[in-house]
């Protein structure tokens, strides 16, 4: 347990240490966010906010990750996993994308960066190569980073993509949750407040499958997952980078996390979902983003076909903010809304543990 505890504080310190550098850095070459002009003027004075701040949050992840397991050195049972490499391998690569899609903003000095089609192309290479490689490194127990089957809480034997069919099912998942995170990062702090909150859950996920793992072998109330105890070091540095850059990213936001922290976050936690199967709860634990991503689709499927608009402007933050609310009040409602999805997703995880009793 102080492994997971040394990658938190690890990640947050490495996070709200080097944010105020980076502030500073971006400032004085005038890496500035480009505001949408028809978003709620209260954004408008955000204009010229240093941006890419996703920068930090994916040094301080890596930071928190090596500072851990330098802890460890000496413990050959405790090396860098196939497991954890490939998670910081969606993330940054996914990072990577965002940052072409910011920096392109700020060369255009436009609130569009990449096109739809540039960015799809960019997570669909990220995205495929990711799920190729964890059907690979295969362990001792003969498990592979992630599986073809569909899961909860485990996998859903029942329902086997088998091969290609995950690849595709990889991909749209993949890119659904980067895209619902890149939807959140709309106001000051509430992508990073929210992922602290799902990221903290998945330590406990993460932590509890590896003190009941089962290897190879099927029992109950126990997980086949590879390597359970990497994946809680990662999803800890994280909610740590994350809580770190909170500090300078709350209302009024000094730094804004742009396109570069987003999509690796939606990266990261998509990855973390796939590896302790539990692709389907989060949909519960990240309920916020997957309303935002579900409000987009609404109100384009719905201007498109009816030519009518389901909220006032999407994703749903800036329908409240329109409708009169500050952005503090949208910020700390929508905040309590992603506690009560990470909540809930925990008691389901944990009902599902107690439901097959005692591990034996």
């Amino acid at each position: 347990m102080k492994d997971v505890l040394i990658a938190a504080m690890a990640g947050l310190l490495a996070s709200i240490l080097c944010t105020p550098v980076v502030i500073k850095y971006f400032r004085r070459y005038g890496l500035g966010q480009e505001i949408r002009d028809d978003g709620p003027e209260s954004h408008l004075a955000k204009r010229g906010t240093p941006t890419m701040g996703g920068v930090v949050i994916i040094v301080a992840t890596l930071a928190g990750y090596s500072a851990a397991h330098l802890f460890m050195l000496g413990d050959p049972k405790q090396s860098p996993t196939a497991s954890g490499m490939l998670i910081l391998y969606l993330m940054t690569g996914l990072g990577l994308v965002g940052f072409v899609d910011d920096f392109t903003k700020i060369r255009r000095q436009r609130s569009l960066g990449l096109n739809k089609t540039a960015k799809l192309v960019g997570q669909l290479v990220v995205g495929i190569s990711f799920a190729y490689l964890a059907l690979r490194f295969r362990n001792g127990s003969d498990l592979t980073p992630v599986s073809t089957h569909l899961s909860f809480v485990r996998d859903i034997g029942e329902i086997n993509f088998f091969t290609v069919g995950f690849l595709i099912f990889a991909y749209l998942f993949i890119s659904g949750f980067s895209n619902a995170t890149n939807f959140t990062d709309g106001l000051d702090g509430l992508l990073a407040g929210s992922a602290v909150m799902v990221f903290g859950v998945y330590v406990v996920i993460s932590f509890y499958e590896f003190r009941n793992t089962c290897g190879s072998t099927t029992g109950a109330g126990c997980y086949q997952v590879r390597d359970p105890l990497d994946i809680a070091l990662i999803a800890a540095a994280a909610a740590g980078a994350c809580a770190g850059f909170l500090w300078w990213n709350a209302h009024p936001a000094m730094i804004m996390m742009g396109d570069t922290g987003s999509l690796a976050i939606g990266g990261l936690v998509s990855a973390i979902a796939m590896m302790t199967k539990t692709e389907l709860l989060l949909i519960v634990l990240g309920g916020l983003w997957a309303v935002q991503m579900l409000s987009v689709v609404l109100q384009i499927g719905s201007f498109r076909l009816f030519h009518r608009r389901v909220v006032r402007m999407a994703p749903v933050h800036h329908h409240f903010e329109l409708g009169g609310w500050s952005e503090t009040t949208v910020l700390i409602r929508f905040w309590i809304v992603s506690g009560f999805g990470a909540a809930l997703g925990l008691g389901l995880f944990y009902a599902e543990f107690l439901s097959h009793g005692p591990p034996g």
